[in-house]
């Protein structure tokens, strides 16, 4: 059968408006239509109408549907409004569609704009309960995938190991010093200024030291390694999920908590300190510095001071924090990837989340860090 294309007649002869479809009434050649229907609807609305199906060839659900709307839109449902000429099977279609003509429901907006904050925190607040409650479940999970690994050293996937302690660590060694060089020198800088006033200029060297060796160096390293390494596993993990690489390596027999999420764990729980350290290294070089060519503090005066007046608890505070937050931003990460769905949409939000949530544990980790050091006296 050659398939013609659909349109439709009005008549209007015989004194009761009808409506002669002609053609093939399917999906593919119906969309220059719709709007002429509705047009017509619109200008018959509240009179009866008799639709003529003798001229249609064939008809899907979509036809019927158009069909069906615009009996439903321009009569008024009396007896004279009706179908005719229809065959059985056009029949049992315009019945069956029928029913499924009402329109989605649409919830009102809230009137109350007091309301909808209130309701929109507390969504906040539950989805962020469960939130927690499943990031604690996954680190509970990558726990014991450690413990069960590490206990059956054979079972570790040294060479991933190896290559993400190179990619997230090593990698990250320039734009990690810079960063801290110029902390460093902003940091003396700025005291410098302030402690000029009261003739003290010599205690910038404190200043520097204790600023970067407890505070600065861990916590910049920290915020870097998220940005850059913690959003790269979550783009990295999304992307196998999507391409649904995990599940093959369930049917394959092997644990992607053990092929994917402790490698980077361990790499990072590893590399961080030692980016931490050189941090804190080039904190203290380029508050050096300032100190040379803004204070005329010499690099001899200054080294000597600084053996003079830090002590190795500086540095340890601030080395004993870099595996904690090293832990916290490989799990989240880890996390988030295996949490993306099979979009492209969802791989941008999962990716965004790993680094909010990163930042948000890391500032929250060294803020107990500190009151903890407080009442240790540390």
């Amino acid at each position: 059968m050659t398939d013609s294309a659909a349109h439709f007649d009005i008549d209007m002869s015989e004194g009761t408006l009808k409506l002669v479809p002609h053609g093939d009434w399917r999906a593919r050649f119906l969309g220059s239509l719709d709007d002429a229907l509705r047009d017509f609807a619109d200008d018959s609305v509240g009179r009866d109408l008799v639709i003529d199906m003798s001229g249609v060839d064939r008809l899907d659900t979509v036809g019927a549907m158009m069909l069906q709307r615009t009996m439903h839109s321009c009569t008024n449902r009396g007896a004279a409004s009706k179908f005719t000429g229809a065959s059985e099977a056009h029949s049992a279609l315009l019945a069956q569609v029928e029913n499924h003509l009402q329109p989605c429901h649409v919830e009102p907006a809230h009137g109350n704009p007091f309301v909808a904050v209130v309701e929109r925190l507390g969504r906040g607040v539950v989805d962020a309960y469960y939130a927690a409650l499943e990031v604690m479940s996954f680190i509970g999970l990558t726990l014991a995938t450690a413990i069960r690994v590490l206990s059956n050293p054979t079972k570790m996937r040294w060479t991933s190991t190896v290559y993400h302690m190179e990619e997230a660590g090593m990698n990250a060694i320039p734009i990690v010093g810079l960063m801290s060089f110029l902390i460093g020198a902003v940091v003396a800088f700025m005291g410098a200024k302030i402690l000029r006033m009261f003739n003290a200029d010599i205690f910038t060297v404190e200043l520097v030291g204790i600023s970067v060796l407890r505070e600065f160096g861990v916590l910049l390293s920290a915020i870097l390694i998220a940005g850059r390494s913690g959003s790269a596993f979550t783009a990295q993990i999304g992307s196998m999920k999507i391409r649904e690489e995990i599940d093959a390596m369930r049917v394959l027999g092997l644990d992607p908590m053990e092929v994917l999420v402790l490698p980077r764990v361990i790499a990072l729980v590893v590399m961080l300190p030692v980016l931490a350290f050189f941090a804190a290294m080039l904190g203290i070089l380029g508050g050096g510095l300032v100190a040379w060519l803004a204070m005329e503090i010499s690099p001899a005066l200054f080294i000597s001071r600084f053996q003079e007046t830090m002590v190795i608890e500086h540095f340890l505070a601030g080395l004993i924090k870099a595996p904690f937050f090293a832990f916290v931003i490989a799990v989240v990460g880890c996390f988030q990837g295996m949490e993306v769905e099979g979009s492209a949409e969802s791989l941008g939000q999962r990716t965004t989340l790993s680094v909010v949530q990163s930042l948000f544990l890391v500032i929250l980790i060294d803020a107990f860090f500190a009151m903890f050091y407080l009442e240790i006296d540390f």
